[in-house]
């Protein structure tokens, strides 16, 4: 599941993903940042700030849509960043989008236009376009990434993925994360936590309040590590009492609108 809101980009960036020329063989060393449960939290993905005003400690941005000097800002200001992007569907605006075999794409993504399901069985053919993805990633100084819609072993794809072929993907993804000196977020997909909590620095999770899922993720508390909570205004949740349970279970509580632009609201 994801809930976020994306806009086609003209940029120059249509070449430039795949012609940085970094690798995890040749990129320097650099250490992994491990947020600490309870680090606040920002998400910025339909709009490319020019300038972003959140006490958050670290801010979640769409990879292709922000420039280095953004992440350079952010890092002025003591923030950390982290790029966002799809791991588990093909969008037909990214700059990348002719990287992708046209075997690994599958039916539409419900409700999402220009969106397809990719078949992440087929680590293979992905890897490429990943690797170029996490290489751009490195390159803006981003901190880490948010990989979505890896729980397609539960959609209707197109393709037989299996719960095992989710986890052999997102443990690929950590691999070339960390190879970058990227930590690695788990996105929603909490049953899969106890089989990669290895390999993930931190998770994101959205609507876990409204779905009654919140809990699910002290394993990932438990263990010190960051779990970013969304929920959004379109639910018309009880707020304070989201604030009350995440204070309780160790979250990193933000509520927003659906369309994840700019605007915020913070637990007191």
């Amino acid at each position: 599941m994801r809930n976020r809101f994306t806009t086609p980009i003209v940029s120059a960036l249509v070449a430039l993903a795949p012609g940085l020329g970094l690798t995890a063989a040749n990129a320097e060393p650099r250490a992994i940042w491990k947020p600490a449960a309870g680090t606040s939290f920002s998400i910025i993905l339909s709009v490319a700030p020019k300038q972003i005003d959140t006490p958050a400690q670290v801010v979640d941005l769409d990879l292709f849509d922000n420039p280095r000097k953004t992440v350079q800002a952010l890092h002025q200001q003591g923030k950390r960043a982290i790029c966002y992007l799809s791991a588990g569907s093909w969008e037909n605006w990214r700059p990348d989008k002719n990287a992708f075999p046209s075997s690994v794409i599958g039916k539409a993504y419900d409700g999402w236009a220009g969106e397809r399901w990719l078949d992440t069985r087929q680590i293979d053919l992905l890897a490429a376009p990943m690797r170029a993805r996490l290489d751009l990633c490195k390159s803006k100084g981003f901190d880490a990434v948010d990989p979505d819609n890896v729980d397609s072993y539960q959609a209707d794809t197109g393709f037989k993925i299996r719960r095992a072929d989710s986890i052999k993907y997102l443990r690929f993804l950590a691999r070339e994360a960390h190879a970058r000196g990227l930590a690695i977020g788990l996105k929603n997909a909490g049953e899969l936590a106890d089989a990669v909590m290895p390999d993930v620095d931190f998770a994101v999770t959205e609507d876990c309040f409204d779905q009654g899922w919140c809990r699910t993720s002290k394993n990932f508390i438990d263990q010190g590590k960051a779990v970013f909570a969304i929920e959004y205004t379109d639910n018309h949740i009880n707020f304070a009492a989201f604030c009350r349970q995440a204070k309780n279970v160790g979250l990193s509580p933000l509520l927003k609108r659906r369309n994840l632009n700019e605007w915020e609201k913070r637990c007191l």
